[in-house]
């Protein structure tokens, strides 16, 4: 049976952690601040959300939300990015997707000045991530190696495999783990043999969205497994991982709900005071 890594916790201990660097900088008169940009009325999205303010409330973050009509246009959403990049006492801007098809996210990520780009999705900080210079690294990514770090799972000379390969996770966790020394292959819906190069797997990490995809016959005895998935069901939320049988081949496993999720929502706070640490730099 593998030890389950318990992100919920861990993020817990972070966010106790990070109370206490927000309380130090406000003795000297820096209130970091985290503005949240949301456009239409996505269910998921609208709970993602009220997690981050939640979030911020409990560590000390000030928050401001800005609920847009999903038939904005592009000129009008990049006017309020570029007012909050000139608003000084807002550190980090968050822009929430997904964004209705019309808008283009790519332009829209551009736009947010790279200072303040808490996700870690603009092209800047995805260049310096990529050169191994100091950045912001996306959430989810930044938390997988907070884990692997939290519970001593070594990742330099381990070959890593990540299932996926968005911009928000495979394409930036794969940069993190070459940045540590691992040995990283990125498979995708065009992989031929995927089954076969997941089983070589030392560290295997799944963000496809399907849900109990990864069997037990896709696991190398002993590997250690994150699960990124999150996929609604009839039986309420599952990974991308069948749990039950891949738990007792393991040497390591990431719940859903419990593991990956609690985590980025914790590196999303890290980065936004970071932000506020580089303005009085």
């Amino acid at each position: 049976m593998g030890t389950i890594i318990d992100g919920k916790k861990l993020s817990e201990l972070i966010r106790k952690q990070l109370k206490e660097e927000v309380n130090i900088l406000k003795e000297k008169g820096i209130i970091p601040k985290l503005a949240v940009i949301m456009v239409g009325d996505d269910k998921a999205s609208k709970i993602y959300v009220r997690n981050k303010n939640k979030a911020c409330e409990e560590i000390g973050i000030e928050y401001e939300e800005y609920i847009l009509n999903s038939s904005i246009t592009i000129e009008k959403l990049t006017e309020l990015i570029e007012m909050l990049n000139n608003k000084k006492e807002v550190h980090g801007i968050l822009l929430q997707s997904p964004l209705p098809n019309h808008l283009d996210i790519n332009l829209a990520i551009e736009k947010i000045s790279p200072n303040k780009d808490v996700d870690g999705f603009h092209p800047i900080n995805i260049g310096k991530l990529s050169l191994n210079q100091d950045c912001f690294v996306s959430c989810t990514p930044y938390g997988i190696i907070k884990m692997l770090d939290a519970y001593n799972i070594p990742i330099e000379g381990k070959n890593a495999v990540i299932i996926g390969r968005s911009n928000i996770v495979g394409k930036p966790l794969m940069q993190c783990l070459i940045n540590r020394n691992a040995t990283v292959t990125i498979c995708h819906s065009k992989t031929n043999n995927l089954e076969n190069i997941a089983k070589n797997a030392d560290i295997l990490i799944s963000a496809i969205g399907r849900p109990n995809y990864i069997t037990e016959k896709m696991v190398k005895e002993n590997a250690v497994v994150i699960d990124v998935g999150i996929n609604r069901t009839s039986e309420g939320i599952v990974g991308d991982v069948a749990f039950e049988e891949v738990e007792k081949k393991v040497s390591y496993i990431t719940p859903v709900p419990g593991g990956v999720g609690p985590m980025t929502i914790a590196m999303l706070m890290n980065n936004v005071i970071k932000a506020a640490k580089n303005v009085k730099k």
